[in-house]
C-alpha cells in the first residue's frame, strides 16, 4: 500500500513533544512557499493575477505574513478575518470580502479598509448602501444553480447552496449599483470544495468567461474581475494524485485568448481564493498515543480530539496516518483511532490497518493545515492546541499557544455567583 511520508524524522517530532508537550499542529513553512510560488507560475502569463488566500482555512497572522510576503492577498468572511489582514498589513484590493448575512458592521469594516465587496444577495445592495455606501468598485457572488452540475458535501450542490445570486438577479444588480454610484465591477464564483478534477476548473472559467461577455453586450458593463473562487483539492488519500496547476492555467490561457480578448475585455484580471490546497497538505497534528481499548473493536486513543481536527468526524473525511517510528512495520492491525470526546463521532479513522501501536506512541495526523486547527471548539471543556511553524532552517517557532482553563473561562464572571 502506498503511504504517504512525513517531512519530520521521529527524533525532531519527539524533541517538540518533550519540549511543548501534545497535541500539536506543524507547519512546514517551506514547502508552503514553494506551493504558492508553483501557482503563480500556472498564472504568470495573465495581465493580472492575484490568489487571495481563503483566511479561514488557517487563520493565523504568522501563516498570513508568510503569504503575504509571497505577494498573495486575503479572501475574508467576517470581522475578525477582517481585521486579521489588515493586522498584517493587508488593506484596500489585497482583500476581498465575502460573506453571507452580512451584519451592518463587517460592511462597514470592509469600506473602512477599502476591501472589494463581494455581494451575496441581490438585497444586500440597499442594505449595503444604506449602512456603509455603495463602493466605486462591487463585485458579485454568482450561483448557476442547476446550470453548472458538481458539488459534494462540503459545498453542496449549487442550486442547494445558499450562496450567490442567481443568473436573472445578477443582470439586475449590476444595473442596480451602477446606478448607486458604483464604477468598476468584478464577477465571483465558489461553486465547489476539494475537487481534484482540473477540468471542472476550467469548464467554471468558460462559464465565468461568458457570463463576463454577455453582461458586456446586455449592460455595456466592462467585468475587470473575474474569480474564480477556490475549491481545489488536495490528495487526502496516498493513492491520488495533486491538481496538476500547469494544466489548468494553460487550459485557462487558451480560454482567455480564445474569448476575453476578442470580446474586448482585456486586459482582465484574474483571481483566485484557493485555501486548502496553499496550506493543506503542509500541516499535520502530533498527537500521544494515551489509551488502548479492546471491546468489540481495537481502540487507540489519542490525547487529540474533534476538537483538534473536526473534519474526519462531521464529513467522515479521510486523513492519512503515521504512527512515528513504525513507517516500515506492516499495517496489520485494525484500529479505530479516537479522541476523547463525549460524542461517537470523535474518530479520526475507522477500521484503519495500521501497525501495531503501543501506549506512548507518536502518532501523525497528515494534510490538517487548512480546515483543521481553524475549526476548533470548545465543546465538552476541550482546548485548542498549539500551532508551531517549521522555519526553512528548521527552527520551529509558537505561532500559537494552546488555549488554557483561564482561557476557557475567560468570559465568565463567576464573582456574580451566589
Amino acid at each position: 500500500m502506498i503511504q504517504k511520508v512525513v517531512p519530520f524524522s521521529h527524533e525532531f517530532l519527539e524533541n517538540l513533544a518533550s519540549k511543548f508537550g501534545t497535541p500539536f499542529h506543524i507547519y512546514d513553512e517551506k514547502a508552503i512557499r514553494e506551493n504558492v510560488r508553483n501557482l503563480k507560475e500556472a498564472f504568470s502569463w495573465a495581465p493580472k493575477f492575484q490568489e487571495y488566500f481563503a483566511v479561514k482555512a488557517t487563520p493565523n497572522p504568522y501563516i498570513l505574513q508568510i503569504l503575504k510576503e509571497e505577494g498573495l492577498g486575503a479572501d475574508c468572511s467576517s470581522l475578525p478575518e477582517l481585521i486579521l489582514a489588515e493586522r498584517v498589513g493587508l488593506t484596500g484590493e489585497d482583500i476581498v470580502f465575502t460573506s453571507n448575512d452580512t451584519p451592518a458592521i463587517e460592511y462597514k469594516k470592509a469600506r473602512e479598509i477599502g476591501a472589494i465587496i463581494n455581494l451575496d444577495d441581490i438585497s444586500h445592495i440597499d442594505f449595503l448602501n444604506r449602512e456603509a455606501g455603495i463602493p466605486k468598485l462591487v463585485s458579485f457572488r454568482y450561483n448557476p444553480g442547476p446550470l453548472r452540475k458538481g458539488g459534494n458535501s462540503i459545498i453542496g450542490n449549487p442550486e442547494d447552496a445558499k450562496y450567490g445570486v442567481t443568473r436573472e438577479q445578477l443582470f439586475d444588480c449590476y444595473s442596480r449599483v451602477r446606478e448607486l454610484g458604483a464604477e468598476r465591477f468584478g464577477l465571483h464564483t465558489m461553486i465547489i470544495s476539494n475537487e481534484l478534477d482540473p477540468d471542472y476548473f476550467i469548464e467554471t472559467a468558460r462559464m465565468m468567461f461568458e457570463l463576463a461577455i454577455e453582461i458586456k453586450n446586455k449592460l455595456g458593463i466592462n467585468i475587470e474581475i473575474i474569480n474564480l473562487g477556490g475549491g481545489i483539492g488536495i490528495p487526502y488519500r496516498p493513492e491520488q494524485k495533486p491538481v496538476d496547476l500547469k494544466y489548468i492555467g494553460k487550459k485557462i490561457q487558451e480560454l482567455y485568448n480564445e474569448m476575453i480578448r476578442p470580446a474586448g475585455l482585456h486586459p482582465l484580471k484574474i483571481a483566485m481564493e484557493c485555501g486548502r490546497m496553499i496550506t493543506g497538505p503542509y500541516g499535520y497534528l502530533v498527537a500521544r498515543v494515551l489509551h488502548l481499548k479492546e471491546t468489540y473493536k481495537n481502540y487507540v486513543g489519542l490525547d487529540a480530539s474533534m476538537a483538534d481536527l473536526m473534519r474526519p468526524g462531521i464529513y467522515g473525511a479521510y486523513h492519512h496516518i503515521t504512527v512515528m517510528g513504525k513507517e516500515n512495520m506492516p499495517l496489520d492491525h485494525m484500529y479505530d483511532v479516537t479522541g476523547s470526546l463525549c460524542e461517537n463521532n470523535d474518530k479520526f479513522a475507522i477500521d484503519r490497518m495500521l501497525p501495531k501501536i503501543n501506549r506512548g506512541d507518536l502518532i501523525v495526523i497528515h494534510d490538517t493545515g487548512a480546515h483543521g486547527h481553524a475549526m476548533g471548539f470548545n465543546y465538552n471543556g476541550k482546548l485548542r492546541s498549539k500551532e508551531l511553524l517549521v522555519k526553512p532552517d528548521k527552527s520551529v517557532e509558537l505561532i500559537r499557544r494552546a488555549e488554557t482553563i483561564e482561557d476557557y473561562f475567560a468570559t465568565l464572571d463567576f464573582s456574580r455567583l451566589k
